[in-house]
């Protein structure tokens, strides 16, 4: 009795609807995560601009506090919150027995998002070319520096921030 032994040959390559299925779903995966990938960059842009605004509004909640609250001078705001200040709101590079508050920031924040991005300008009127903060000594509220028709990527306008 002879053994007879068939030999199948195996295909090693992929059909024709499997390969279509895995372009499908490609497709699908492409379609949801590419979107969200290019709003990446505006979200984060927006992101640091509400956090640099948090950052100047304490750190002029916190001038108020030890100024009994008289709030930053337009003309003077950079130096007041960055440089040492005496009880008046004089200022000065070192710290002293007189000018012996401060500094309660760095520098001022360049704006991240907006139509005046890169800006470190404050300004006191709204939508001045340049400027990248609007503040109003007032009442000592800082926002972004906008028109209010100017928006972020979804919907918001700026200086609603």
């Amino acid at each position: 009795m002879t053994a007879t032994f068939v030999h199948y040959r195996r295909s090693r390559a992929f059909s024709l609807i499997e390969l279509v299925i895995v372009i499908v779903i490609l497709g699908v995966i492409g379609a949801i995560a590419i979107p969200r990938m290019s709003r990446g960059a505006a979200g984060a842009a927006e992101s640091g601009a509400l956090s640099d605004l948090s950052i100047l509004r304490s750190a002029i909640e916190l001038y108020a506090a030890e100024h009994e609250t008289a709030f930053p001078d337009l003309a003077n705001f950079e130096n007041q919150l960055t440089l040492f200040s005496d009880a008046k709101g004089n200022t000065n590079a070192t710290k002293t027995t007189v000018f012996m508050y401060g500094p309660y920031i760095r520098t001022i924040p360049k704006q991240k998002g907006g139509p005046q991005k890169g800006s470190n300008t404050v300004t006191g009127t709204q939508g001045t070319a340049g400027a990248g903060w609007w503040y109003t000594a007032a009442t000592g509220t800082i926002q972004i520096n906008a028109a209010a028709t100017d928006k972020d990527s979804n919907g918001t306008p700026w200086v609603n921030y």
